[in-house]
Order: C-alpha cells, then sequence, then structure tokens
C-alpha cells in the first residue's frame, strides 16, 4: 500500500514544484515507484516531467470534473519508476465545478485510493492556495511536507497552513500527519537563513528534515529541460540534497 505526501504551503514560490519533481526523481532512482500528481494550474510540475501541456488529452481537470477514469491521465517520464498526472490552467475553475457536489472534499482521496496499490510513493504537488482543490489534497493524503523558504517571513504563513491542517484533521483526514518541515533555497552565509533553520528546529524539533535544499542554479536551470536535477545534472549540489532528503524520508517511513 502507497503512502501519499502532500506538498503544501499557501506562499508560493517556496520550492513545492521544485521539490515534487526533485523528491519523487530520486525516490524513483532509489527504485521506488512514485507517481507526481500536479494539483496546481500553473501545471510547472508537469511540464518540469516532460509533459508537453498543450497536447495533453487528460489531465486532472477531466478527473476531478468529468469523472475520467484517473488512470488514461498517467503519463510516464524519461526516469523508470516514475509517472505524472499532469494539470491544466482548467484546473481553476475545477473549484466552482466541485461546489455542488456532494462530499467534494474527498473526490481525489476516492480517485487516489484505486492506485495505492501501484505505487510506493505518491507525491501531489498542490497550488500556493488554500482552497478546495488543496482540501482535496490534504484529504486525500497520508501526510504533508512543507517547504519553507529560508527567509523571516516565510515563518509568518505557517501558522495558516498548520490551522487549515488542524482543521482538516479533524473534520475530513483525521489520519492526517506532518511528515516534516523541509528547509529550501537555503543559504549558509546568511544569517538570517540560519536564524530560520534554528527557529524551526526549536519549534517543530524531530518534524524538521536534516536535509536542506541550498540555493543552486543547476536545479533552477532543469525545469526549462523538462527534466528533474539528477536527469539533467547528477553532480550537482541539488540534486545530492535532493537524493539525501529522498534517504532521509525512506529511513523514516521504512523503520
Amino acid at each position: 500500500m502507497g503512502k501519499t505526501i502532500a506538498i503544501a504551503n499557501q506562499k508560493g514560490g517556496v520550492g513545492k514544484t521544485t521539490t515534487s519533481v526533485n523528491l519523487a526523481a530520486s525516490l524513483a532512482t532509489f527504485e521506488k515507484k512514485v507517481l507526481v500528481i500536479d494539483a496546481d494550474p500553473q501545471a510547472n510540475a508537469s511540464s518540469g516531467l516532460g509533459v508537453d501541456i498543450k497536447t495533453a488529452e487528460c489531465t486532472l481537470y477531466e478527473c476531478l470534473v468529468n469523472g475520467v477514469d484517473i488512470r488514461e491521465a498517467i503519463y510516464t517520464t524519461d526516469l523508470e519508476n516514475l509517472d505524472v498526472i499532469p494539470s491544466h490552467i482548467d484546473l481553476v475553475g475545477a473549484e466552482i465545478e466541485l461546489l455542488n457536489r456532494p462530499g467534494r472534499e474527498k473526490v481525489m482521496k476516492q480517485m487516489i485510493e484505486t492506485l495505492k496499490n501501484d505505487y510506493d510513493y505518491i507525491l501531489i504537488d498542490c497550488s500556493p492556495s488554500l482552497g478546495l482543490i488543496t482540501v482535496n489534497c490534504l484529504t486525500a493524503a497520508d501526510s504533508v511536507i512543507i517547504p519553507v523558504q529560508s527567509e523571516y517571513y516565510s515563518l509568518e504563513g505557517i501558522s495558516k497552513l498548520l490551522s487549515t491542517i488542524k482543521i482538516i484533521k479533524s473534520k475530513l483526514n483525521t489520519a492526517l500527519e506532518i511528515e516534516g518541515f523541509l528547509v529550501t533555497m537555503y543559504d549558509s552565509r546568511l544569517r538570517s537563513a540560519n536564524q530560520v533553520y534554528e527557529e524551526l528546529k526549536k519549534h517543530f524539533q524531530e518534524l524538521v528534515f536534516k536535509s536542506v535544499i541550498q540555493r543552486n542554479v543547476r536545479l533552477s536551470e532543469a525545469p526549462s529541460h523538462g527534466i528533474p536535477v539528477i536527469l539533467y545534472d547528477a553532480e550537482s549540489t541539488g540534486a545530492k540534497n535532493y537524493m539525501s532528503l529522498a534517504k532521509e524520508l525512506l529511513l523514516r517511513n521504512e523503520k
């Protein structure tokens, strides 16, 4: 039975998509069968894994709104063991279309249940909002990874996300846990970056991943080639950081 992990933070630009794509690729490198579900209308995880959004006939939108079989939306990637369900800009309107549907918060959960035996890990790249689609993602997930950019303002947004997680845990998904906080865009030379890391560890202790994701040019270049950083430059700092995170995640989950 696979584990479903949502990668969420309502603050944009903190490395959610970068983490979804590259953690998934690293887990696949460790011979885990991995599926990325792109639940962000910007569809960056889809293009970052080589899917041409303009020609994709079936996406998450069709599954959520039109009830298309989720398996029809699965695309393979350049990496063995790694599949993706792409997103589409139409997903913006899906929230409105789902509003009057009974059990609207659990549509994605029902879809994912049918795939859990096919994958070791299902990673959901959430959009930077706390709307109905993100609620669906958190209701479907077993746990959440929260990427936190290593700057002061990032800490301010966490409390809002944590209170949303708390509400979902009490009303929709009692099994939801926090997998961990991941420090991204880290530069050890900056005092502010170190302060954010220490502050997180003080508040959340064991929940903060030891692996940090450093600022890395290769990491930001890889998406334009439609491949994860491990295929773009396996020796880069970014690739090594995500391999380290994957190893830490596997250790946590396979004790």
